[in-house]
């Protein structure tokens, strides 16, 4: 055997078990134990990741990782909050019904879902690809929701200090806000009877820690995230701000004479706001809604907000090009 034979063969042995590593780490699995309490078996390094909801964009984009497949929350409108960058991922339909045949075919090795919309059908997601479920609903679950899937997705480091900095930003908020002014809030979706959010939420958490009154007021142990409520009652509380998810041009609570009547209608005070209002567990969104509570609620002490230059700050430069 010559020695250019022997080398070869040697380099060729050596490429072969660095191949054969590679795919040993590929199909690593770790398991985790999701919001549902379930324990699932996750890829050591997931690369093909697949959002029921804008949260998985959210962390993965922050963490440099662009998705595969996503739903929206409304047809044909790709968020601001990340910088449409949701157009070029296969998109599988609206949050609470993803079409599964889509979602097959964008072969994801991984699904991070929103619990409430997905459990029913938790075996058939299963099926496809390793499933993950989170609640989605309270600030306090952005923390841990954050630092779990940023850990999944192999950047835990990176997931600590984007909560890390978040806390250190509301804090800074707060404590800029003006201390003589509380002004009643309420966060909803519009409709003949408006679904408004208790304070536990996070859009409301936030607003209400750089000082708002949410009118909904704190939810019951156990109880859901946010409540049907009455323009009757809204007038009776007479929030000062309203904040409204733009879902599309259908207002029906605009129609109602005692819509006319609030506070914040009449000072030009209802506000009509983006998908990150709703989806605000992820970091670039919780960010985002903290800048444009405080300029919202106290607009000569904070600055009007360009979504698409704050969310320009947090993913980084290679995936928006």
């Amino acid at each position: 055997m010559t020695r250019y034979t022997r080398k070869f063969l040697s380099v060729l042995g050596m490429s072969a078990m660095l191949a054969a590593g590679a795919a040993h780490a590929e199909d690593k699995k770790v398991s985790i134990v999701d919001d549902r309490g379930v324990t699932v078996e996750v890829p050591a390094q997931p690369k093909r990741i697949a959002s029921i909801s804008y949260f998985a964009d959210d962390v993965a984009l922050a963490l440099g990782i662009k998705p595969v497949a996503s739903t929206y929350m409304t047809a044909g409108r790709e968020p601001g909050f990340l910088l449409g960058l949701t157009a070029g991922m296969k998109q599988i339909g609206q949050r609470a019904k993803p079409n599964l045949e889509l979602l097959s075919e964008a072969k994801p090795d991984l699904i991070i879902a929103i619990r409430r919309y997905t459990v029913g059908n938790a075996a058939q997601l299963q099926n496809i690809a390793p499933y993950v479920a989170y609640n989605m609903e309270l600030l306090e679950e952005s923390y841990s929701e954050t630092a779990a899937l940023s850990k999944l997705l192999g950047k835990p480091e990176r997931g600590e200090q984007l909560n890390a900095d978040f806390r250190k930003h509301l804090a800074e908020f707060a404590a800029k806000a003006p201390k003589d002014k509380h002004p009643r809030f309420l966060i909803m979706w519009g409709g003949a009877t408006p679904f408004a959010f208790h304070t536990e939420n996070t859009s409301a958490s936030i607003v209400a820690a750089i000082g708002g009154d949410n009118i909904p007021g704190p939810k019951t142990p156990g109880g859901e995230f946010g409540i049907d409520l009455s323009l009757e009652t809204m007038l009776e509380k007479d929030p000062e701000v309203i904040f409204v998810y733009d879902s599309g041009p259908d207002r029906p609570h605009e129609g109602n004479p005692i819509w006319s009547q609030l506070s914040a209608v009449k000072n030009n005070r209802v506000f009509y706001v983006g998908d990150q209002w709703v989806e605000t567990n992820g970091p670039i969104a919780r960010e985002t809604v903290l800048r444009e509570a405080a300029h919202y609620l106290y607009p000569d002490t904070f600055p009007a907000v360009d979504v698409k230059a704050e969310a320009a700050k947090l993913i980084p430069a290679e995936l928006q090009n």
